[in-house]
């Protein structure tokens, strides 16, 4: 009799386990598509320049979000945009990366914090790969 109490508070348990996480799991994805759309702003850094800064932050077909970015150079001559390679929420925490258009063997990683309606960030070129930082500034947006 002992044992068969022991097994089920033991199957209640995992049951619990399971739906807490279930829930943690759902509520990040949420949070993610929270912050989907246009986001609008400007970059600058100390050694680059600045400019206008646009993130599209969207859900992907397979329920992951993705985006992209568009980017302009005050006094032109560096402007593009970019798929957003990979696209990682926790809580309002964001990081993704890109490939830099302007030189394949550069990738460009961005972090933020999203607050209602504004996010601010930071950008770091690298070579592909590699932590070591070419060149790195700010970026502040605000929704669209």
């Amino acid at each position: 009799m002992r044992t068969g109490r022991v097994s089920w508070l033991l199957v209640l348990v995992v049951c619990c386990a399971v739906c807490t996480a279930s829930r943690s799991v759902a509520a990040q994805s949420s949070t993610a598509e929270s912050y989907a759309g246009t986001w609008s702003g400007t970059w600058d850094s100390d050694s680059a320049g600045s400019g206008k800064f646009d993130l599209i932050l969207e859900k992907g077909q397979n329920g992951a979000m993705t985006g992209r970015v568009a980017v302009t150079t005050d006094g032109g001559g560096g402007d593009y945009t970019a798929d957003l390679r990979t696209v990682e929420f926790n809580g309002k925490k964001m990081a993704a990366s890109y490939d830099f258009p302007l030189d394949p063997s550069a990738e460009v990683v961005i972090a933020a914090d999203f607050e209602e309606g504004a996010a601010k960030g930071t950008w770091s070129l690298r070579p592909k790969g590699q932590a070591s930082e070419l060149v790195g500034g700010k970026w502040v947006v605000g929704r669209k």
